[in-house]
Order: structure tokens, then C-alpha cells, then sequence
């Protein structure tokens, strides 16, 4: 059972949003009215609003067996009719919930599809990734245990709930628990002092924490917040070693870092009573096997498996042969080991895949907005280091003849088409792209 709170409710507060707040026996009640009205639905698609309903409509549809597809709230238009196609929802959700009669809390098959979270490959358009109960219900067991997790705990947050981060972790994973959720709705550096300063738990990115360092240095007043937190914990792209000892500077706390994918949620992480070096992601979690494969001296290809592993790509078999072999899935991060089995991220196998503000983002769909552009004739998208986003998002553009792009209005476009977060950040004109002999692009010349 995936939220045993639920089957025996109280009133406990199990989620708060500025504009709401629910206790278990609340959210019990409007969940099972939910699973009622979602009897004889196959799918259902999720605008992930960060909102109470949002939170009651994924709960309603996981207790009646209903996959659900989060959507961005902010996606942009071929992205969402590409999703649309590809997960064929029976239902779409956004705000106004179904109603039926209250659906009993009851034990589903582990296997059973829970969450269908699309997420960007090198190439092409996002793939769906089937996540069933069992990979969320052991992955947070295990994260329970590394941190000491508990129903004490009031996970703080602003994470969207469109991806494994935000919904899976900071919504599923304190329900799961019996715990608190407090979102912050948008983050800000003062709403997450004061929702720590009874203690929590703060689940963020990169980012956020960037925003911690550089406002609590400017103003001490906010560090009292940080200082009383049980556990920070960062996720979704490496924290710089510089930013660990300004936190740690302005706070007394040590970030505490994990390490996941859409795929596998979560397999690694720095324990809560462990060392926690910065630079590294901790060992595995229990239940989860990691190896390094392919090792050029010490470094080697992340490979996982456990229950924590997905199903499969909906729709795409090839993807998922391709990425699972002997029950191991293929993370293409490159890591090194340190003797007490510390991990250590240095990289992507493929230069392709981009990790920017907590998003993992193709170069290729972006490259492929672009050259709809009526003034660019050639592109090439590439990612550079960034103190902030982990990585920005870099397009090399070589204009049509006698075009003059602004670089905000190529900026826009991207925007406009796919989402926000994979706008390019950076647009430099070049005459011509560095390509080999067979015509193909040496990305790793325009960093030179």
C-alpha cells in the first residue's frame, strides 16, 4: 500500500499551500471521491498546477490504479500535442476533479503503472517513462532510511510536480510517510527560513541554494530558518563545491546530495548520520545495485538495477531494449568510486544531454526549434559549465543569408515551442559549424 496514512486517517496535516491546507482525514475523503470518479479510466493527465488539487488528483487516481501523466504547466505547444499523442490519456485534470463513489484504500499489485513522466533523450521527441508502485514505494523506503525519514518530518519545498523531484519525492514520498507537505508555491529565499524555523526538512536544486548563499550572506537574519532545519537536501544536478561551504558558511548545515534519473528514481545518496562530502552523491541505496562499467581507469558507466527501475518507454520497446540489458538499466552518467563506495558524477557519456536548473534536456529538439526559424540556416546546441544552473544551455546559430536574429527572439522561440527551461541561454553567430569529414558536428570544438 502506497500511503498506509490514508487507510487509517487523522488529522495530522498532510499538505500545505499557500492557498489551501488538507489534513489526512481530508485528503482520505477527497482522494476516494476522486478514485470513485475515475472508474473505467485507462490514463489520466495531470496539468501539475503546484496546488492542492494538483496533490489530491495524482493521490485519487494512484489509490483507484490510474496511471497518471504530469504535464507542465508551462509546456509548450508541440511538446504537449506530442505527450497528448503519445500517452492517449482517457482523461485530462486541470483544477476541477471528477467525483464519484469513495473508492476503499486497498493493496494494488506492485507492478502496476503508477506514473508516466516524460523526460528528454538525446535525440528526438520526450519518452514516457512507466514508473509502477513498486519502484516509489521501495525508492522512498530506502531515502526513509538514509535520511531518517519519519512522519515527525515537514518537507519544505517549491519544486514543480511535473517530475519525479518534486511530485514523486517532495508530494508521494511525506504522504508516504505520514508526514507534512509544505510548498512554498514559488521559492523564495525568506517563505523557506520561516517554514524551517520549527524544524524540516528542505528538499531543492542547484539553484535554490545558490539563492540560500547569496541572500542569507546579504542578510544574516535569514540564516535562524536554515540553522534549525533537520536535513537540507539537494537534488536533479551537482551542487558546487563552492556553494556546500557558503551554505555551510552562513548556516552550520551540510547539504546533503542523492543521485537519481526519471528512470530509477533514486540510487544513491549521502546518508543523514554519514559523511557528507561535497562533490559526492553517497553510496547506493539499500536495494539498489550500482556498478561502474567500462572503467578507463576509475572512471565507468553508471549501471542500476533494483526494484527501483521503470517498466519500459511507452511505446518505444526499442528505447527500452536499448537501455536495459541482463536487468540493468544504462544511465550514461560517468562516475568514479571512492574506497568507502563514496560516487562521484564527473559526466554524460553522450555531449548531448543537458542538465540545466534541475532539468535533464536534449540538445537535439532544441537544435530542431531552431532551425524552424526562418533566420537560421544551421545550429548547433551545446552545454557549458554554470555556478548556478549546473549547466546553461548554449546555441551556436549560423544565420540564413543576410539575417540579423536578435538573440532573445531565438530565445522566445524555443520557449515558445517546447518550455521555458529549455530556452538557450546563450546564442553565439558563427560563420560556419566545425564538421568532420562525414558532415557530422564536432560539438566539442565550439567549447575550443
Amino acid at each position: 500500500m502506497l500511503f498506509p496514512a490514508l487507510a487509517a486517517p487523522d488529522d495530522t496535516a498532510a499538505l500545505r499551500f499557500p492557498e489551501r491546507s488538507l489534513t489526512y482525514r481530508e485528503l482520505a475523503d477527497a482522494a476516494r471521491e476522486v478514485a470513485g470518479g475515475l472508474e473505467g479510466v485507462g490514463r489520466v493527465a495531470v496539468w501539475a498546477h503546484p496546488t492542492v488539487q494538483t496533490c489530491v488528483a495524482v493521490v485519487g487516481a494512484l489509490l483507484a490504479g490510474v496511471p497518471v501523466v504530469p504535464i507542465n504547466p508551462k509546456i509548450g505547444e508541440r511538446e504537449l500535442a506530442h505527450i497528448m499523442s503519445d500517452s492517449s490519456p482517457d482523461l485530462v485534470l486541470d483544477g476541477t476533479l471528477p467525483s464519484g463513489p469513495p473508492a476503499e484504500v486497498r493493496e494494488l499489485d506492485g507492478e502496476t503503472p503508477a506514473l508516466v513522466v516524460y523526460t528528454s533523450g538525446t535525440t528526438g521527441p520526450p519518452k514516457g517513462v512507466v514508473l509502477p508502485h513498486r519502484a516509489l514505494a521501495s525508492n522512498l523506503d530506502a531515502l526513509a532510511a538514509a535520511w531518517e525519514w519519519t512522519a515527525d518530518d515537514v518537507v519544505v519545498h517549491a519544486l514543480p510536480l511535473f517530475h519525479v523531484h518534486g511530485l514523486g519525492l517532495g508530494v508521494l514520498g511525506p504522504l508516504r510517510r505520514g508526514g507534512t507537505v509544505h510548498h512554498l508555491g514559488r521559492f523564495s529565499v525568506a517563505a523557506a527560513s520561516e517554514a524551517l524555523s520549527g524544524g524540516g526538512v528542505m528538499f531543492g536544486v542547484p539553484t535554490m541554494y545558490s539563492r540560500v548563499a547569496t541572500e542569507v550572506e546579504a542578510d544574516p537574519s535569514l540564516a535562524a530558518g536554515f540553522r534549525a532545519a533537520r536535513l537540507l537536501v539537494s537534488g536533479s544536478a551537482a551542487l558546487p563545491a563552492t556553494v556546500h561551504g557558503r551554505i555551510t558558511a552562513v548556516t552550520g548545515q551540510q547539504v546533503v546530495e542523492r543521485y537519481g534519473m526519471t528512470e530509477t528514481l533514486m540510487n544513491t545518496s549521502v546518508r543523514a548520520s554519514g559523511d557528507r562530502r561535497p562533490g559526492t552523491v553517497g553510496p547506493p541505496l539499500d536495494g539498489v545495485d550500482v556498478r561502474l562499467v567500462d572503467e578507463g581507469g576509475e572512471i565507468g558507466e553508471i549501471e542500476v538495477r533494483g526494484p527501483n527501475l521503470f517498466l519500459e518507454y511507452l511505446n518505444r520497446p526499442d528505447a527500452t531494449a536499448a537501455a536495459l540489458h541482463d536487468g540493468w538499466f544504462r544511465t550514461g552518467d560517468m562516475a568514479v568510486r571512492d574506497p568507502d563506495g563514496y560516487l562521484r558524477i564527473v559526466g554524460r557519456r553522450a555531449t548531448d544531454l543537458i542538465k540545466s536548473g534541475g532539468y535533464k534536456i536534449g540538445a537535439g529538439e532544441i537544435e530542431n526549434a531552431l532551425l524552424e526559424h526562418p533566420d537560421v540556416a544551421e545550429v548547433a546546441v551545446t552545454g557549458e559549465p554554470d555556478d548556478d544552473l549546473g549547466e546553461r544551455i548554449v546555441a551556436w546559430v549560423v544565420p540564413a543569408a543576410g539575417a540579423f536574429p536578435a538573440e532573445a527572439e531565438l530565445s522566445d522561440h524555443v520557449a515558445r515551442l517546447l518550455s521555458p527551461h529549455k530556452r538557450p541561454r546563450v546564442v553565439r553567430f558563427l560563420e560556419a559549424l566545425p564538421r568532420n569529414d562525414m558532415g557530422k558536428v564536432l560539438k566539442r570544438s565550439l567549447g575550443a
